[in-house]
């Protein structure tokens, strides 16, 4: 763990799976933010990036219900996490592609492969980089699957990746595949992974936004009341 929720509260809410009707029906990740962050009941609250919040939800759901607390202390930072920059989609997928690529089943890191060659060569339009460039965390992770980077070379040659293109289909299907990849790897504390995968992700979508304020202690603690709480 990178130890970015060291300043968690002492009561955390009792997050569950899917989606509620209200809060005396328990919450989930997203649900929870849209309750701290004063709107409208849901899971698709307009508080954070919609691709960030993806990758929350699908989280969410995927870590064990053991594990779920220990996600509450993230929810205050993806509020007001949000940006009509395109690098932002950019950089939830390069992550999340990133983390799942070294350890999710082989049918899967073709398709993360191809979205983090995707994902780079949309970046080196956004930022004016030489044609091919790769980040330092994108080509450790490719060389850790070498036959699926290459499968994914072949498979993008020539292929022109759009921005609407990547947002809209690319984006969303990297972030659903890292995620179950991750939940269904072979290695020792897959809830340990996808949690320091949202974190990180949570992370390098707030460098691209302006700072914020933290939530209102009086508000986590009405929202613990009502969804129940777990000490931290």
């Amino acid at each position: 763990m990178s130890g970015l929720h060291n300043d968690a509260p002492g009561l955390l809410p009792v997050l569950s799976k899917g989606k509620h009707r209200n809060a005396r029906k328990g919450a989930c990740f997203m649900e929870f933010a849209s309750y701290l962050a004063g709107e409208r009941w849901s899971d698709h609250p307009s508080c954070t990036h919609p691709l960030l919040a993806a990758v929350a939800r699908l989280v969410n759901d995927a870590i064990s219900d053991e594990r779920r607390p220990a996600l509450a202390p993230l929810v205050p930072k993806v509020i007001g996490v949000d940006s009509d920059d395109p690098r932002m989609d950019v950089h939830i997928t390069l992550r999340v592609a990133a983390t799942a690529l070294p350890v999710a089943s082989a049918e899967r890191q073709r398709v993360l492969a191809v979205a983090l060659l995707s994902a780079e060569r949309i970046l080196d339009e956004l930022d004016h980089r030489p044609a091919g460039t790769l980040t330092e965390r994108s080509r450790h992770a490719l060389a850790k699957v070498p036959v699926a980077a290459k499968w994914a070379r072949d498979f993008a040659e020539g292929e022109q990746t759009t921005m609407k293109g990547f947002q809209r289909y690319a984006a969303p299907t990297a972030v659903r595949c890292a995620v179950e990849g991750v939940a269904n790897a072979c290695v020792s504390d897959p809830d340990a992974l996808l949690h320091e995968l949202l974190e990180l992700t949570i992370a390098d979508c707030a460098r691209l936004v302006e700072p914020r304020g933290a939530a209102d202690p009086a508000r986590w603690e009405d929202a613990c009341r009502l969804t129940g709480t777990v000490s931290a």
